[in-house]
């Protein structure tokens, strides 16, 4: 698992993030107009969350939905979608995965990413509370006892006090000797006695566990009976939670529903839904809603086993995109979107083929079963190659074989935190602010160091087959490296003062497309020159920083050129596609 420690990251993102800021403050560029004029046009679907997680039904009988990606809570009319608030990072929300209501009316969250535990009082006071990171699903007891599990970036359970100032009471805990002694608890339910029911996502099984349990919270809960198999045989399961008849639901990230008896561990499937499933909840009535991670639905599963989409879904986080080369693939375009591997209509952005990138890599699902997540792209001849800061892996993929090269972009010293990746000389070079700048995939050697004096964020790579370009999105730098042979030139800067630049693309006439996210414009450099000039403004990027303990890009918007000349540009502010012509 290689989301492991992302919070190290933390040193670097926050010096990073105000070194931009003085940029964007006091040397914002002044681009020269463009000779040029071009047509922008916005092509794919979206969904209107950055990916739908952890739900819950608010006092005022709203939906509350939490986004990891998106890093917010949304409240949505569970009739008819309408969004009337988004809760985010003015509220300490940052990147929550699973939310519940407590009995006196305060919304908790659990902040995945950085290990915290989120409270709003009914008066709108905001308490937050370190458990570990990984802190993920969360619930309450009919008699108001707090809980939360560890699951992805650790294994445990926990008892919180629900004012979030008493230490958490652990309950299970990994040790080096057992470090999944449970295997990734998810979103989970209890029944009228108090014991706990949940999924175990890597496991394939649904447990039950006695949370009152004594002992050394380090020993084995299987193995002195206070966690117990209910069912088993699923594949990533998801969510499991008891209707008010006290029959549990669990749901597969397969796409599969199932009705549990858990007093004999039958499993019966009730319907079939997209893959991607991520949790789900009961109204007082007894009306399941649930939410899909991989595609940013919101819906009411209906007794019939049909499902009543409430938000409608699409893509939930545009980054990297890229034209596949060769013969017979000038038309085909990818876009990378976290958890799917789409492929667009250049000129409708309709989605002709769509391909699952995992949570968890390796785990056998539909599709290609080895792709990680997915957040940068760069073409490879007939592959694609993939970087993924949240996976820790540069990969080389194609729709027919796979993936056929894979790099844990790790070392003993630093966790990996892969930004974008392409080939060049025949090695695959990787902007990476965890292992500490622009290097090779292979063997980790330096490139471009971060230096914390001139560079601070490598993101965006382009190359035109001789020479490498680098965009520093901490210092607004695009820097220019040559090679003598296998050996990098001393980096010299091209273009400077640019606002937060993150895709880069060599273009059809010799120039360097850059996206500004902070200007919320693309530009052009003239390589020789250097001079920046604006070719299309007002683009909706994320637009946010990262969460502290993640790089300060956060998700990655792209840029890439087509055989034809038009340039594409991924848009995660409003989950579109820019298609960007000349007129």
């Amino acid at each position: 698992m290689k989301l492991k420690n992302l919070w190290i990251l933390a040193i670097l993102t926050i010096p990073v993030f105000f070194l931009a800021c003085d940029n964007s403050d006091d040397t914002e560029p002044d681009p020269q107009p463009d000779p040029d004029t071009y047509t922008v046009t916005e092509i794919g679907t979206g969904a209107a969350l950055n990916g739908a997680n952890g739900l819950d039904i608010g006092p005022d009988g709203n939906l509350y939905i939490g986004s990891v990606i998106g890093v917010n809570i949304t409240v949505m009319d569970k009739e008819n979608g309408t969004i009337s608030d988004r809760l985010g990072q003015e509220k300490q929300v940052k990147g929550p995965d699973d939310l519940v209501f407590g009995p006196d009316g305060s919304l908790y969250w659990t902040d995945i990413l950085v290990g915290e535990v989120g409270r709003m009082a009914p008066d709108g006071t905001i308490t937050k509370q370190f458990v570990a990171p990984g802190v993920n699903p969360i619930g309450f007891t009919d008699d108001g006892r707090l809980f939360v599990a560890l699951c992805f970036l650790g294994d445990g359970l926990y008892e919180l006090d629900p004012n979030l100032v008493e230490p958490p009471r652990p309950i299970i805990v990994a040790t080096e000797a057992n470090p999944f002694p449970l295997g990734f608890l998810n979103a989970f339910d209890f029944d009228a006695n108090g014991r706990l029911y949940g999924p175990l996502f890597a496991a394939g099984l649904v447990i039950s566990v006695d949370v009152d349990r004594m002992g050394d919270p380090a020993s084995d809960p299987f193995a002195d009976g206070s966690a117990q198999v209910v069912s088993g045989g699923y594949v990533n399961p998801a969510s499991a939670k008891f209707d008010p008849e006290g029959m549990l639901t669990v749901i597969d990230q397969t796409g599969e529903v199932f009705k549990i008896d858990v007093m004999t561990g039958a499993s019966t499937l009730f319907t079939t839904l997209d893959t991607g499933l991520d949790n789900m909840v009961f109204d007082d009535d007894g009306r399941l809603f649930m939410t899909s991670n991989d595609q940013g639905w919101v819906g009411e599963l209906l007794p019939t086993g049909a499902l009543r989409i409430i938000s409608p879904g699409g893509m939930i986080g545009p980054q990297g995109i890229a034209f596949l080369e060769g013969a017979g693939n000038e038309d085909k375009l990818f876009v990378a979107d976290q958890y799917e591997m789409r492929q667009l209509n250049r000129n409708s952005g309709e989605v002709e083929n769509s391909y699952r990138a995992l949570i968890l890599p390796g785990v056998p699902d539909v599709g290609v079963a080895t792709l990680n997540t997915v957040m940068s792209l760069s073409a490879d001849g007939e592959n694609l190659i993939s970087a993924s800061w949240f996976a820790g892996t540069v990969q080389v993929w194609n729709p027919q074989d796979g993936v056929t090269e894979s790099y844990n972009m790790s070392t003993a010293e630093a966790q990996g935190a892969p930004i974008d990746a392409l080939r060049l000389n025949g090695e695959i070079i990787v902007s990476d602010v965890g292992v500490g700048g622009v290097v090779r995939a292979s063997d980790k050697s330096v490139i471009l160091p971060i230096d914390n004096a001139t560079v601070f964020a490598p993101s965006g790579l382009a190359t035109d087959g001789e020479t490498l370009w680098v965009a520093d999105w901490g210092t607004g730098i695009v820097w220019q490296i040559g090679f003598d042979g296998n050996t990098p030139t001393t980096p010299a800067p091209i273009a400077q003062d640019l606002l937060f630049p993150e895709g880069l693309a060599y273009d059809n006439e010799g120039g360097l497309l850059v996206v500004e996210t902070g200007a919320a414009r693309l530009s052009r450099i003239d390589i020789a020159t250097g001079e920046v000039t604006e070719i299309a403004g007002g683009l909706e990027f994320f637009g946010r920083p990262g969460v502290e303990g993640a790089p300060p890009t956060w998700g990655f918007e792209g840029v890439t050129v087509a055989p034809s000349g038009d340039i594409y540009v991924s848009g995660q502010g409003n989950n579109i596609i820019y298609r960007i012509t000349k007129d």
